[in-house]
């Protein structure tokens, strides 16, 4: 397929943000598998999108500071709630966040109750638009995610509970308004996940697998004329089971 200068103009952004996505997602993917708390991140961006769509209600400009302070404010709320259910629940934090998630997907149905666009509003919300991505939006989001790399690699297990459930908060509130939560989750866990059984080399691994994702999902939208969202999920989750599939047959080989 020969992309024209228009497609390749609209695509280049939009793979630049799943760049993005992906070197900070991963990470942090892995740790939530490890913690056994794969929902977190629904939860999460579920709340974040509560606290978009409650400033949208009062009236605040969609892209403007007070939005992102009410989808951030919202968003560390809900990781501090599940923080203090973390250390005093431990034994049921997965279904903790299972009920979180449901209240926040519901109270966005509730906010938009009387939003003549609403329906509109909740599937950006999930789906996303990440092939209407500016390059101006792309600067100070690079930005919030490298001081979250860089807290990452340098502190590690030094953040605690708290300064994890925080960082979280930050990027997925971040991500959520960029490319959507079914990507958010799909980049979270689908690469760490393909990748979980290697003991060498596996974050560059979920790296790769992650960048081929929405490289490849954006191709094959735009030459489909499919949505582009959904297309990148199940090309991530294509991958990561061929490469989990290609990890097996070498144990079995070596074995």
């Amino acid at each position: 397929m020969n992309l024209s200068a228009a497609e390749f103009s609209i695509l280049l952004p939009a793979l630049v943000a799943g760049i993005l996505v992906t070197a900070t997602h991963v990470p942090l993917g892995t740790q939530v598998l490890a913690r056994g708390i794969v929902f977190i991140d629904l939860a999460i961006a579920q709340i974040a999108g509560c606290g978009v769509l409650l400033a949208d209600q009062l009236g605040f400009e969609p892209q403007g500071i007070a939005v992102q302070i009410a989808a951030l404010a919202a968003a560390l709320a809900g990781a501090l709630v599940l923080t203090w259910t973390e250390r005093r629940w431990p034994d049921v934090q997965e279904a903790t966040i299972g009920v979180t998630f449901v209240l926040g997907a519901t109270g966005s149905v509730l906010l938009l109750a009387s939003n003549v666009h609403g329906s509109e509003h909740l599937r950006d919300l999930l789906v996303g638009q990440i092939l209407w991505v500016q390059w101006k939006g792309l600067g100070w989001t690079a930005a919030v995610y490298a001081l979250a790399l860089i807290a990452w690699f340098g502190f590690g297990e030094r953040l605690g509970r708290v300064g994890f459930y925080a960082l979280f908060a930050l990027t997925v509130t971040v991500s959520v308004q960029l490319v959507g939560l079914y990507l958010v989750f799909a980049t979270l866990i689908v690469p760490p996940l393909g990748t979980r059984k290697m003991r060498r080399h596996r974050l560059v691994t979920a790296w790769a697998i992650g960048l081929a994702g929405y490289a490849g999902g954006l191709v094959l939208s735009t030459a489909l004329d499919l949505p582009t969202g959904p297309v990148i999920v199940w090309m991530l989750a294509a991958l990561a089971m061929c490469w989990d599939a290609i990890t097996a047959s070498r144990r079995v080989a070596v074995g």
